[in-house]
């Protein structure tokens, strides 16, 4: 298994968790960003720099990663690729991905920008808080313990 983190949009603390967890439990993780990213010296953790671009990063996750990789990412279609490719996707807000969740939150978000197209004031996501970084770090220890037996 390896670690693919769509690093742009990536909270700092959700970074600092995945490089403990890496190197805890001695697994692979790149970062793919379109910009340099700072990664802690480690022979398990490297990053990525891609050109800027619409979905750039992403493309170069979903090519790149193999079945039984975990992705973290907030990036629906990103994470629709992903299951479909026979990988696990993760947002940093702890939510896992699965074939049945994202196809319905790919419905919701695309309604959502049809909304914005046409005008309509949608808001953005909630704030990042101590909760969420919390139920990250629960989630991608338990998903971790399940798949590093």
């Amino acid at each position: 298994m390896h670690i693919w983190v769509d690093a742009d949009a990536c909270p700092k603390v959700i970074k600092e968790i995945l490089f403990r967890a890496a190197k805890r439990v001695e697994v692979r993780m790149t970062l793919v960003a379109n910009q340099p990213m700072r990664t802690p010296a480690s022979e398990l953790i490297d990053s990525i720099q891609v050109a800027d671009g619409l979905d750039v990063a992403d493309n170069e996750i979903v090519e790149r990663m193999s079945a039984g990789d975990l992705v973290i990412t907030a990036d629906i279609p990103l994470a629709a690729n992903v299951i479909e490719k026979e990988g696990f996707a993760l947002d940093p807000r702890g939510d896992l991905f699965t074939s049945d969740n994202v196809r319905q939150r790919l419905s919701v978000r695309n309604f959502m920008e049809e909304l914005r197209n046409g005008g309509v004031e949608t808001g953005g996501p909630a704030t990042f808080n101590k909760n969420d970084r919390q139920a990250f770090a629960n989630k991608l220890d338990s998903f971790l313990a399940q798949q590093c037996r």
